[in-house]
């Protein structure tokens, strides 16, 4: 029996940005990791096996953003102008919030975002020996600013980190 495949009336593409004006871009994006206190109360400490999670989970982080194109098929390749990373820990959880910038045709939402889902495995990887309890939940882009469809923050305020 032949492979019945549908016929795809629009198909995977990269999108023409090569028309589009050079804007400076930014997105800020955000998610948490939950874990036991403890677990919280080494990473703080810098007592993990691995060692210092918070930084590696950084400089994970900012290659992920700077290689979003080779992990997200249709992403475009740019050049980013910075990205920063910061970390709230409290008593069960660390919220991980990433921003990216760069003077671009195009946004920089997906690099904000990979930077993010890469800082919380990194921290997952590196956390896992002392736990299992460990979930990473609420991966979302807080705002962006630059290009045509103008400015975004996330509407609704209880969502906002």
């Amino acid at each position: 029996m032949k492979n019945k495949r549908s016929i795809n009336k629009n198909p995977v593409n990269m999108i023409d940005i090569s028309d589009k004006n050079f804007t400076k871009r930014r997105a800020k994006a955000s998610v948490k990791i939950f874990m036991p206190p403890a677990v919280i109360r080494k990473i703080k400490l810098g007592l993990l096996p691995k060692g210092d999670c918070l930084d590696t989970a950084r400089v994970a982080a900012i290659l992920a953003a700077k290689n979003t194109p080779l992990i997200i098929p249709l992403c475009h390749s740019l050049q980013l102008a910075y990205v920063g990373v910061d970390f709230k820990l409290t008593g069960n959880n660390i919220t991980i919030v990433a921003q990216a910038r760069a003077h671009y045709a195009t946004g920089v939402e997906m690099e904000a975002l990979s930077a993010c889902a890469v800082a919380a495995l990194t921290i997952y990887d590196m956390a896992k020996t002392e736990t299992g309890d460990i979930v990473i939940t609420d991966l979302k882009l807080l705002e962006k600013t630059g290009g045509k469809s103008g400015d975004y923050r996330i509407k609704n305020m209880a969502d906002k980190d």
